[in-house]
């Protein structure tokens, strides 16, 4: 698998606590764009609205040599089963939980798959709480290098 980009605010921003693999309903200039790398997560959620689920707010730019132009950040549709989307669905209107991209890459095959998450909020103090985690983890990494050289 080779990952085109990753939300890197994810883990920061969010409690994980479940992630789907679903396909995403691409033009085909806008698969050659991912195959450059061209594309923007930061930002991007998905709403499910009539039993379908959509990916908004996020940037795939233009194809450097296609002649069509389109909306770079035009809703578009992820390929997920009825059950999924239901399932998703009620836990996001139940507890209060959002729907969040991860990651998007190639598979095996050569299609293009996103990793939504089913994710909830951290308040600011536990995001002070996972910068000090940070820090003092790498602190000791910083402590372990030293001490092997």
């Amino acid at each position: 698998m080779k990952t085109i980009s990753e939300n890197r605010k994810l883990s920061f921003l969010y409690y994980v606590l479940d992630s789907v693999e679903c396909g995403v309903s691409l033009l085909g200039s806008e698969v050659k764009s991912l195959r450059q790398g061209k594309i923007n997560l930061n930002g991007c959620f998905i709403s499910i609205k009539n039993g379908e689920c959509f990916l908004k707010n996020c940037e795939i730019s233009l194809y450097d040599k296609s002649s069509e132009k389109i909306d770079t950040k035009r809703d578009r549709k992820l390929l997920l089963h009825k059950s999924e989307i239901t399932r998703l669905d009620q836990k996001v209107k139940e507890k209060g939980l959002t729907l969040v991209p991860s990651r998007i890459y190639f598979n095996d095959k050569g299609k293009v798959k996103l990793e939504l998450c089913l994710c909830k909020g951290k308040n600011t103090v536990d995001k002070k709480q996972s910068l000090k985690e940070k820090d003092l983890k790498r602190d000791l990494q910083r402590e372990l290098k030293s001490k092997n050289h």
